[in-house]
């Protein structure tokens, strides 16, 4: 196969994995119902006059399936990582037992799982917009390239639609799972 023609579809494998590696990580942040630390992932806190993801001033876990605990490395943090969680607009009410933060993870209402199922759907459409550009862009490389035969052109257009519809494919899947967990009491 001709180099350029290689490197158009190289180009193109890597802008579907990074758009399913997006929507991987989008879908995370979007909670099934079981507490995860990943939850709190997009809390910032003021830590110095500088602002901080929580992570990084802090530990967090899961002891059980409806908790998380903010366990802060300097006890003087818990106001400012109560606040950020507040500030974050998360849902969550956290509690300040004075040494660590309890967020208890209230279960999901059927009215909010709905809502969650269509933001991941929402998401997943983003996903495969992106895949379809991808094709897009790929396609209208190769129609450009001029040392390459017809032949070779129609052989990677008939690659690169291949490539499209496995990742399309893939991202239904990902979203079919992930429909699976919010819906699941």
């Amino acid at each position: 196969m001709n180099d350029d023609i290689q490197f158009i579809l190289d180009t193109t494998k890597e802008a579907m994995d990074n758009a399913i590696k997006h929507l991987e990580k989008q879908l995370i942040n979007i909670r099934a119902g079981k507490a995860s630390p990943a939850m709190l992932g997009s809390v910032m806190v003021d830590y110095y006059g500088s602002q901080t993801p929580l992570s990084q001033v802090a530990n967090v876990n899961t002891p059980d399936g409806r908790t998380i605990t903010v366990q802060p490395w300097e006890k003087n943090m818990l106001q400012e990582i109560e606040r950020g969680i507040m500030f974050a607009n998360l849902g969550f009410n956290p509690m300040n037992n004075g040494d660590t933060i309890i967020i208890n993870v209230p279960p999901l209402t059927e009215e909010r799982r709905i809502n969650l199922a269509k933001l991941a759907k929402s998401e997943t459409e983003d996903a495969k917009i992106s895949v379809r550009t991808a094709r897009k862009d790929a396609n209208n490389e190769i129609k450009k390239s001029d040392d390459v035969s017809e032949d070779l052109k129609k052989n990677a257009e008939i690659d690169v639609q291949q490539m499209t519809d496995t990742y399309v494919k893939r991202i239904d899947d990902i979203f079919d799972n992930k429909e699976r967990e919010i819906m699941t009491i």
